[in-house]
C-alpha cells in the first residue's frame, strides 16, 4: 500500500456557509469516488480557501460527510492579484494501491481552469 496525494478544487458562487458545505462535500465525494477510496483510506486533508471566503471552515463539510477521525486543517491561500476568486482547494493524503499516474485529481466547474494539465 502506497501513500499518495490527491488534489482538487472548486470555485464557489458565493461566500455562504451552506453553499460552501455543499460544494466542498461534492468535491470530497468526487475525489473519493473517482479514486476508489473510502474515509478509511484517508490519512489527512489540507483545505485552503482564498481570502475572500470567510463564512465557514471548509473542513466542516468533511465532518458532515462522516470523516470524523481524520486530521483536517484549513489555511488561507496567498492573495495573488488576478487569482481566481472564491476557491477552495484540497490536498488529501491517502493510502491506496493506485500508482501516481492513476490518481484522479478533481477540479469541479470553473476550477478546472486552474489545472487543466491534471484535471479530470
Amino acid at each position: 500500500m502506497a501513500v499518495r496525494a490527491v488534489r482538487g478544487a472548486v470555485q464557489l458562487e458565493r461566500d455562504e456557509a451552506e453553499h460552501m458545505q455543499e460544494q466542498v462535500s461534492e468535491l470530497l465525494t468526487a475525489v473519493l469516488e473517482r479514486n476508489g477510496l473510502t474515509a478509511e483510506d484517508l490519512i489527512s486533508i489540507w483545505f485552503t480557501a482564498t481570502p475572500d471566503l470567510h463564512s465557514d471552515f471548509p473542513a466542516v463539510a468533511a465532518r458532515k460527510l462522516g470523516i470524523v477521525d481524520v486530521p483536517l486543517i484549513c489555511a488561507q491561500e496567498l492573495l495573488v492579484e488576478g487569482a481566481m476568486p472564491r476557491v477552495v482547494r484540497i490536498l488529501a493524503h491517502t493510502e491506496t494501491e493506485l500508482a501516481r499516474r492513476e490518481i484522479s485529481h478533481v477540479y469541479l466547474g470553473a476550477a478546472a481552469a486552474l489545472r487543466s494539465d491534471i484535471a479530470q
